[in-house]
Order: C-alpha cells, then sequence, then structure tokens
C-alpha cells in the first residue's frame, strides 16, 4: 500500500536507502529484493541485456557509459562497467578538454583485449570535413586505438551539416577502417532532426534528447518511428527530463514515493520508462561513482516493467511540471527574438547546472557565448516569446537567472 502523506523527509532517506540497496543488490525486483534462490554470486556475474543497433548488425549493452567524468583517475569505473557488461562507452574530443578520451585510452594500453568489448563512441564539434579528419586522427590518438565504432558529429540543431561532402567524407572514413558508423548528437529541435535524417540512407545512429516528459508527445512518436523504420540506431540522453525549476510538490513527492514502495528510485524508474520503447537501442548517463553505475545497471537489469498506472502517472507529472521543463525546440522561442539568442542552449546550461549540480561545466558552457550575446540576453523582450513556448515556461525569468548564476 503507497504511502498517502509522504514527507520529503521521507522521501529522502527512502530514495537514500534504496539507492544503497541498488549499489549492493544489482538485481532488484519489484520487492527489492534478490529473486528466489539465486546467490549473490550469480546475481553479481548477469550482464546488462543488449539490443541491435538500427541495421548495423551491432549489438550494444542498453546502458551506455557517458564519458564526462574524470576517467583518467578514475579507472575504477570502466572495469567495473566491463564486468557489469555496460560496453557502450561515450566520450567526445571536448570533454575535459580531451581527458576523457585519454582516459579511455590509457584503459586500453593496460588492457588491451578489452578494446575488443566495447562499442566505443566519441565526437566532434566540428563541421568541415578537413576539421572532421583532424578531430578523428585526435581521438584515435587518445583513445589508444584504430577505430571508432561510432563516430558523431556533435550537437547538431538542424540536418544542415549533413552536407554531400560530409558524406563523402565518412564514407572515406569507414572504407580505411577509422569509423564503423557516422550519425550525430542532437540536444535541441530533436523531433526535426530525427525526421530529416530519416531521409538520409548514411545516417548510422543519432543522440538524442529522450525522457518521459517528451517520449509520449506525438511529434517525438513519429521522428522516433521514422529513425527506426530507416533502421537508424537510437541512443537516448538527458533521461531524467530534469528542468531549470526544481519542484517539492506534493505530487512529486507522493510519485517518487510510489515507485520506492515498488523496489526502485524514481530515478531508475526513468530509465526503465524509456527502455519500454524498444526504438531505444541505448541510454546513455553520465556515471561518475559507483553508486549510480550500480543503481543504474540495476535498474537494465530488472525484469519489473513499469505498470499501466506508473505511466499514466509520470505523465500526468510531466504535465503538472512542464512549465519547469525546456524541451529544446529552440527554434518555437528563439525566433520571436530579435538576433534569435540561445535561449535553448541557456536553459541547458541551466539544466546542468540545477539539475546535475555541475556548475562547472554550465558556467564554461555559458562563459563561451560571445559578450554581445550575453548582453543581449539581459536586454531582450521576452514576451512573444513566453507565448510562444508551448510549455509555458518563463523565459524572461530564466534567462535573467542564468546571467546571474552562470556569469
Amino acid at each position: 500500500m503507497i504511502k498517502k502523506d509522504w514527507t520529503r523527509r521521507d522521501f529522502i532517506k527512502s530514495a537514500g536507502a534504496a539507492g544503497l540497496g541498488a549499489a549492493l543488490a544489482p538485481n532488484l525486483t519489484a520487492s527489492a529484493e534478490p529473486q528466489r534462490g539465486e546467490s549473490a554470486m550469480a546475481a553479481a556475474s548477469q550482464k546488462v541485456p543488449i539490443r541491435p543497433f538500427g541495421r548495423s548488425g551491432i549489438e550494444v549493452s542498453i546502458l551506455s557509459l557517458g564519458g564526462m567524468f574524470d576517467i583518467p583517475n578514475n579507472q575504477l569505473m570502466l572495469q567495473q562497467a566491463l564486468r557489469l557488461g555496460v560496453t557502450y562507452w561515450d566520450t567526445a574530443n571536448s570533454y575535459g578538454y580531451g581527458s576523457s578520451e585519454e582516459g579511455i585510452g590509457k584503459f586500453f594500453t593496460k588492457y588491451p583485449d578489452a578494446r575488443q568489448s566495447v562499442f566505443l563512441v566519441t565526437k566532434s564539434g566540428r563541421k568541415d570535413p578537413d576539421d572532421l579528419s583532424e578531430h578523428l586522427g585526435l581521438s584515435l590518438k587518445r583513445l589508444n586505438t584504430n577505430t571508432i565504432d561510432l563516430f558523431f558529429m556533435h550537437a547538431l540543431s538542424n540536418t544542415r551539416p549533413l552536407t554531400d561532402t560530409v558524406r563523402r567524407w565518412a564514407e572515406r572514413a569507414k572504407a580505411d577502417g577509422k569509423i564503423r558508423l557516422f550519425g550525430f548528437s542532437t540536444h535541441r529541435n530533436m523531433q526535426s532532426c530525427l525526421q530529416e535524417a530519416a531521409k538520409m540512407e548514411w545516417i548510422d545512429g543519432i543522440m538524442m534528447t529522450f525522457n518521459y516528459r517528451l517520449m509520449h508527445e506525438p511529434e517525438m512518436q513519429a521522428a522516433v518511428a521514422a529513425c527506426q523504420a530507416a533502421g537508424i540506431g537510437l541512443t537516448a540522453m538527458k533521461t531524467q527530463g530534469g528542468g531549470q525549476i526544481e519542484s517539492g510538490s506534493d505530487q512529486e513527492l507522493a510519485l517518487g514515493g510510489r515507485f520506492l514502495e515498488r523496489g526502485f528510485t524514481p530515478y531508475q524508474a526513468k530509465l526503465k520508462a524509456v527502455w519500454e520503447n524498444p526504438a531505444i537501442a541505448s541510454i546513455c548517463s553520465q556515471m561518475p561513482n559507483m553508486t549510480i553505475l550500480m543503481a543504474n545497471t540495476a535498474a537494465a537489469l530488472d525484469q519489473t516493467r513499469l505498470s499501466a498506472t506508473d505511466q499514466r502517472q509520470l505523465i500526468q507529472y510531466a504535465e503538472h511540471t512542464q512549465s519547469g521543463y525546456c524541451g529544446g525546440c529552440g527554434d518555437i522561442c528563439e525566433s520571436a527574438l530579435a538576433g534569435r539568442p540561445p535561449v535553448a542552449d541557456v536553459m541547458r546550461y541551466l539544466m546542468y547546472s540545477r539539475s546535475y549540480g555541475d556548475h562547472r561545466r554550465a558556467r564554461e558552457h555559458f562563459g563561451r557565448l560571445p559578450a554581445e550575446i550575453r548582453q543581449g540576453l539581459a536586454h531582450a523582450d521576452y514576451a512573444q516569446a513566453e507565448a510562444r513556448c508551448p510549455r509555458g515556461l518563463p523565459i524572461g525569468r530564466l534567462m535573467h537567472e542564468a546571467l546571474t548564476e552562470l556569469a
């Protein structure tokens, strides 16, 4: 029976206990206990399930290790990920100013046989083929490998950079054995990016923002279905759906209490909601410590599916708190502003700071915006942008808060 009077203290106390249980027993059931008759050793030997990655013929772990943490000094995380079957490793040329790739390369130097077990992904923010070649060469060197399994053009907001010249570059890189697959990542305007990519036979994979808030929207459902029909492998990121406004509502606490009673945390429930869609090959999650790795792995191993009531309550919660979450549809609000300031990007930086607690990363990203753009954010009239926002976000207030918090 679900408690009706969950308080913040109840929630935090129980969430902590569930997180500890996940770390100690990576095979959760609905009652948060090992399956009857199964030894702890057998549970520990289980591997994260795998799924086909689009039409590639490659199978990947449904949980991907996001490489935006101090990998050089946390080699144990990579070793434990392998043991648990988390063999999809994601990084980028820019993560840690190159240290993320170097950390993975350090691991492959010490454990060269491990490379054969890993589906290795990296990214470049460059758009010109010559620049892509430079970054690819640097990534191969840092990662201590001859081949990248999937090479992404990073953080696209539209598909215009995916030119015929880039297509020919990708085909040459494949022919030379430097990459196996090519695609892109996208944090904004994801739906249109996916729809356009589904028409391009040479796009093998896409990583996009996808979570319980977005997955039920008709535009996103249609975009995912189009990519699935085209055989494009899909990786979900930003799956927690963290917003720029923290909510401590009774509805939020009650939802968390419901999941905790069933034996998993709200964080794990949000992962499971994404895995319900078979079109999603993997979830990329930043897991900078062993507790998060074990908790996420437990969610992947757990065979308990979310009930229809669970799903319905997640949808209701998403609707109830939609004004605290930016869906990345930047073209809608930005087109109403002079100079089209990067509202969606600034919203994402706020999310890094407020939801991830990664203030340094948020400030670094915000600091890279040209001074004239930051000044423009301070003086813009956001009335029309707010009127167009499908989620009703207080864009003006959030932009001014970003200027204060992230400057």
